[in-house]
């Protein structure tokens, strides 16, 4: 790979027409330790060789640069803005190619996406933007979008995203979606949920627990993991949840969002009450199943099973914050399941009224009780006239 960080290198500093000590220039004095304080545990060499790390976040920044926009050129939305297909590279590039796009970029994707692998926003900012000489908010808006569309998310989000911390940041506030979104607008302003006693009041019943007791789970109308709602209805409670797809990405990408939010005081912690939210609500293989045939769990990575053991992984020394709007939408569900009725109200609908077939039966079999006991009971009038 370093190898393949110095031809992106290169292919920068050409198309650019600036060479490295330009940017090291540029990225002298402010801007080098802004850079440096980003990291915790920093080793000292790289203070003593300021130059010396100059040179390497460059070449990272460069090839992360030309990763998203040969991404997005192969996609065919940035082609004009880049130079063709591919950012000009060869079209059996290992990495720059539509070839790299499917076997090797969803690699480097998942490496991208790992806490430790983050590379400041100030620095992809900076190289574009004395790259392409353009001013600082229309530089943010592009690398967002650059990374939205390399990360396969909602291409129309960027523009709402503001200025991100680094890729990771990037991800996570489009799995947030809107900051005013009425239901879970805000959560604990603390990165760390202190450890509390659970029990099993605390916990909330599974999703096929839920669909027992008369609660139809249903999809969002958005994407965004705030978007969870209970409402209780006359007839049964409706539970929305925002879809979530299930693969080999699953697990290293809400582990490390999930780490970030531990480890930045302030910024909150929507996506840990979010996966405790889902480690409550599935069990075993039943639930992923049924979440499935609901469309809300996007299963591929294999069995039903396979997919409720990884989600369940995710839910180790995590809680959710009973301040929170998710803490109160999932006690309505909750306290919904704890009344007798409602479970007796959806037993009776699922046994009796799961197929229109089970229903017309139900239904023939009252009419015909009450034809015979009106049969019955007619013939005992006249039975008693005649008697009479």
């Amino acid at each position: 790979m370093e190898a393949h960080k110095s031809r992106a290198l290169i292919r920068f500093l050409n198309r650019s027409r600036k060479c490295m000590d330009y940017y090291i220039h540029v990225l002298e004095g402010a801007v080098v330790e802004d850079l440096m304080d980003a990291y915790d545990g920093l080793d000292p060499k790289w203070r003593e060789d300021p130059k010396g790390f100059l040179r390497m976040m460059i070449r990272d920044g460069c090839f992360m640069l030309e990763l998203l926009r040969a991404s997005s050129a192969l996609s065919s939305s940035f082609g004009n803005d880049i130079g063709g297909q591919g950012g000009g590279y060869a079209d059996n590039d290992p990495i720059f190619s539509n070839h790299g796009k499917l076997h090797m970029m969803p690699y480097i994707k998942r490496d991208m996406l790992m806490l430790e692998n983050q590379l400041p926003m100030l620095l992809l900012t900076t190289l574009l933007s004395e790259e392409e000489e353009m001013i600082d908010e229309k530089v943010d808006e592009k690398v967002n979008k650059l990374i939205v569309e390399f990360c396969s998310l909602d291409k129309q989000c960027y523009l709402e995203l503001g200025k991100c911390k680094h890729v990771l940041d990037v991800y996570r506030k489009v799995l947030l979606g809107d900051d005013n979104h009425p239901k879970l607008a805000k959560l604990l302003a603390s990165s760390w949920l202190p450890e509390r006693p659970t029990t099993g009041d605390d916990i909330l019943p599974s999703a096929t627990h839920l669909y027992e007791a008369g609660i139809s789970i249903q999809k969002s109308g958005t994407e965004s993991i705030r978007d969870i709602s209970f409402h209780a209805g006359i007839f049964n409670g409706v539970l929305r949840i925002p879809p979530l797809i299930v693969d080999d990405i699953t697990e290293p990408l809400f582990l490390n969002l999930m780490a970030f939010e531990r480890f930045h005081v302030g910024i909150g912690n929507d996506v840990t009450s979010y996966i405790s939210f889902m480690v409550d609500l599935i069990d075993d293989e039943r639930d992923v199943s049924h979440l499935h045939f609901r469309e809300i769990i996007l299963n591929a990575c294999g069995s039903g099973r396979a997919a409720a053991k990884l989600i369940n992984s995710l839910g180790k020394d995590i809680s959710l914050d009973p301040d929170s709007p998710l803490f109160s939408e999932r006690s309505k569900a909750r306290n919904y399941c704890k009344r007798r009725w409602n479970r007796w109200r959806g037993n009776l609908v699922h046994t009796y009224f799961k197929s229109p077939w089970t229903a017309i039966s139900l239904i023939a079999a009252i009419l015909l009780f009450g034809l015979t006991f009106f049969d019955v009971l007619f013939n005992n009038i006249i039975f008693n006239k005649q008697q009479s």
